[in-house]
């Protein structure tokens, strides 16, 4: 489905909403002279103590015009110089005055009180999430590259109440499965809460940038046979190779827990998942014939690996 207008409306609301809070609306940012396009150009300066002009445009993307004149008026009231380049007059640099260097302090300090003030504001848990949000946002529209890094680790309070959810949703958008999967995913967590064997069985999150991009358990089947259950992978984090990390620390957990084999029940259908269940070494075992199960017919699946 494409965008609709319901989520261009969902945009615009948090840009009014946003730029409100951090205080930009006002004449200048936090309490100067200074719009917050300005002291976008003074923290760039201040990274450096030479820039040119030309590079300065480039990296905040401002037209020509209007950054000349911004900075015909920073040199105005003597917060940066002008000279022309060494070897080529055509092009220019620009540096920070001591001036200067002074307004971009006061703007840093003033800016790090500002946002100290909006989270200490916040109870602990909201703040983690606003936190989290911010981060996801970042991921998504930044200009870093996707896959620079994830860890894996252990639950944490909230953990298994987000591993439910987000198989729930993710299952019921991806597969039209209905909420009877979601109770047998809610089942699956409560039994491993309440007969888990912390030397037997164990369960991961896979974090990026703070926030969760996937999660898997590795649980006892019987007395010599472990089973990898409720691996999933965010859509946005699936090229990071998250699940391949997750099924192969299910199976070095397996391994040194003294199981001599390993098995997974999935379906026909989830065939991206088959493909990392194969480079990890586990093999299709049986198929089991069509039933009609979480709204849909499908087909089960088990496959083993012998550790």
């Amino acid at each position: 489905m494409g965008v609709t207008e319901e989520d261009i409306g969902t945009v615009r609301s948090f840009n009014r909403f946003y730029t409100g809070v951090i205080g930009v609306l006002g004449e200048g940012l936090v309490q100067t002279p200074y719009s917050l396009t300005e002291a976008r150009v003074i923290f760039e300066l201040a990274q450096r103590d030479d820039t040119e002009v030309l590079a300065l445009r480039r990296a905040l993307d401002l037209d020509p015009g209007y950054l000349s004149r911004m900075l015909a008026r920073f040199e105005t009231d003597g917060l940066v110089g002008r000279e022309r380049a060494p070897g080529d007059a055509r092009r220019q640099i620009v540096r920070l005055t001591p001036r200067g260097r002074e307004m971009f302090a006061m703007l840093d300090e003033r800016s790090v009180a500002e946002i100290r003030a909006l989270l200490d504001g916040l109870p602990a848990r909201d703040r983690h999430r606003l936190l989290a949000a911010m981060r996801s946002i970042h991921g998504v529209l930044g200009d870093r590259p996707r896959g620079d890094g994830f860890v894996l680790r252990p639950l944490r309070p909230g953990d298994l109440g987000w591993i439910v959810e987000r198989n729930g949703a993710l299952y019921d958008r991806e597969c039209g499965w209905d909420r009877t999967y979601e109770a047998l995913v809610a089942k699956v967590v409560a039994d491993y809460v309440q007969n888990h064997d912390p030397e037997r069985e164990n369960a991961w999150i896979a974090e990026s940038g703070g926030v969760r991009v996937g999660g898997v358990f590795c649980v006892r089947r019987a007395d010599d046979v472990a089973q990898l259950r409720l691996l999933h992978v965010e859509p946005d984090a699936r090229a990071m190779g998250i699940g391949a990390a997750l099924v192969g620390e299910c199976v070095r957990f397996a391994t040194e827990a003294g199981y001599s084999e390993i098995m997974l029940w999935t379906t026909a259908l989830q065939r991206p998942a088959h493909r990392v269940y194969e480079r990890a070494g586990f093999v299709l075992d049986e198929e089991e014939p069509p039933v009609e199960r979480f709204g849909d017919v499908i087909r089960g699946q088990v496959w083993r690996r012998k550790l």
